[in-house]
């Protein structure tokens, strides 16, 4: 299928190469032999959601923009539906970063254009319940439902962001035929898309720069302005005199993303960190950035995401078609500071992920990937941040200066991990699967819902015995006006430097409810707009 499909994009136009051709300023920081100083009125540290749409907004109103990104710069024409390429080049550790404990995998993009050039699309406005809950427990301001709006509005028409029209593969319409057979709510997801092929390789890159990620979106028209990238080159510390930001101190990488010995320094007069709930962070602990209360890197929130795998008579194909196209938040607001709630999705299963997900081994192993074309998985998105049992993680530091993510799964969390796999097999049987086994490395396939209910009260929940991964990030700077929990105000300044804007999923004081981007996107939005008035004295429209 691959062959067939690069034949036919072949002459589909890769905004990123023509954008190169023109004159755009993109810096690859691997090929400076020795010291230099880049200037610009307002640098960006990352070129994901939240950096992304603040370059474009900043860029359009004026100001002079440099982007620095650690990952490589890759587009459409390295695209190639493969991932033991996509997974080294376009994902922080080659898609192995780990929790402090191993309980815990995270995917993350490490690219130009961050995670939005890896995820599945699925795009959700911030929940109301979240939003409610930050201004009842964070003071944030502005930032309710209505005043949201707009600016969703905005990214919406921005990204092309709709309800999915085409019918869903077979792997998502497991969930909504066992969601209808239970009477259980369903509704189909809004995806950034424009002339999607529905090939279902996403998490790989988009080879026909269908998915509206920052890559081909708001990154080509802050180059058009005139912006700056500089991609290979990891921001290790803020450079700081008194109340303000002077500088950015940077490491070059090599191909192999390896630290070359060159180090850059990036000058400007705001400086917005756009790196992410973890890496974001850790740059700020390296720097020894002021913090009287301690905050930084804390209450950091993953969705810890739980799976579920069911054997089919029919063929599901489950690496081919939309990723995610239908989910039910059923379980998900019974109560906000309840018991843990949980979103149901669906993931797409590709082989070299799944053969890690199925946690196997040996022949048994072999026997069930051999099952693969017939196989069903489901998700559970916990909904974290919203309990005094549930404070979340912390960023740490390991000796090297590299960012250590301690998340620890506690009671409250694992009482949430056994009812999303009850759920799931319910409706996984309910939709006439043959066989269901949740991802617990004491559990097998039961072939009845009696009989996988009662093997899940079994078993045992505790760490690195049930999968648990994320690949959504956010919190560890948190937003509000709450001086006693915040460290970034409702805006996105950083309260104790002067001209600082932390504009990412690291200042979300809880976990989403849904997978985060648009939040980013609409939050970013409406941040950057009001720095560029500030920074420019002018309203823009």
């Amino acid at each position: 299928m691959a062959k067939k499909v690069f034949e036919e994009v072949r002459g589909i136009p890769d905004p990123i190469l023509e954008g190169i051709s023109n004159g755009w300023i993109t810096l690859d920081a691997g090929e400076y032999k020795e010291p230099a100083i880049l200037e610009a009125d307002v640098a960006i540290i990352g070129t994901g959601a939240g950096g992304g749409t603040t370059a474009e907004i900043l860029a359009k109103a004026g100001l002079k923009v440099i982007l620095i990104e650690e990952g490589p710069l890759k587009s459409s024409n390295d695209f190639k539906m493969d991932e033991r390429e996509a997974y080294k080049d376009l994902y922080q550790e080659n898609a192995g970063r780990m929790s402090k404990d191993g309980g815990m995998s995270i995917l993350q993009g490490r690219c130009v254009g961050g995670t939005t050039v890896i995820n599945w699309t699925s795009s959700f406005r911030t929940p109301e319940q979240t939003l409610q809950y930050w201004a009842d427990n964070f003071d944030t301001k502005g930032a309710s439902k209505e005043e949201m709006a707009p600016w969703f509005d905005k990214m919406e028409q921005r990204l092309n962001i709709a309800p999915w029209a085409v019918p869903a593969n077979e792997n998502n319409a497991v969930l909504s035929r066992g969601a209808d057979a239970l009477n259980i709510p369903w509704k189909v997801i809004p995806r950034n898309v424009a002339g999607c092929w529905n090939l279902g390789y996403c998490g790989t890159g988009c080879p026909t720069n269908a998915k509206q990620s920052m890559l081909v979106t708001t990154i080509p028209s802050a180059m058009d302005e005139g912006s700056q990238l500089l991609y290979s080159a990891r921001a290790e510390r803020l450079i700081m005199e008194n109340d303000k930001v002077t500088g950015i101190e940077v490491t070059a990488l090599d191909k192999g993303y390896r630290p070359t010995g060159v180090k850059l320094t990036v000058k400007a007069t705001t400086v917005v960190l756009a790196a992410g709930g973890i890496n974001g962070p850790a740059m700020m602990l390296r720097s020894g950035a002021p913090d009287p209360k301690g905050l930084i890197g804390k209450r950091t929130f993953f969705h810890p995401t739980i799976f579920s795998f069911a054997e089919f008579d029919k063929e599901i194909n489950p690496y081919y078609g939309a990723p995610q196209s239908i989910y039910s938040d059923h379980f998900q607001w019974d109560t906000v500071d309840g018991p843990v709630g949980y979103k149901l999705e669906v993931p797409p299963l590709h082989p070299g992920i799944t053969s890690v997900l199925l946690m196997g081994h040996g022949e048994e192993h072999f026997e069930t990937m051999n099952k693969l074309p017939n196989m069903n998985a489901m998700i559970a998105l916990l909904r974290d941040g919203f309990n005094d049992e549930s404070q979340g993680g912390a960023i740490e530091l390991a000796d090297d200066g590299s960012a250590i993510i301690d998340y620890p799964l506690n009671d409250y969390l694992w009482e949430g991990v056994k009812r999303t796999h009850l759920s799931m097999a319910e409706l996984q049987f309910a939709a006439g699967a043959k066989a269901v086994r949740p991802a617990h490395v004491d559990a097998k396939f039961e072939t009845s819902w009696e009989a996988s209910k009662a093997a899940i009260n079994e078993l045992s929940y505790t760490t690195s015995r049930a999968l648990v991964g994320s690949a959504h990030v956010m919190g560890g700077m948190t937003m509000g006006e709450n001086l006693d929990r915040c460290v970034v105000d409702s805006n996105g300044k950083y309260h104790y430097l002067d001209n600082l804007y932390v504009i990412d999923g690291s200042v979300f004081p809880t976990s989403i409810g849904a997978n985060p981007q648009l939040s980013i996107y609409g939050m970013a939005c409406k941040q950057a707009t009001k720095l560029a008035e500030k920074l420019t004295g002018k309203k823009l429209s």
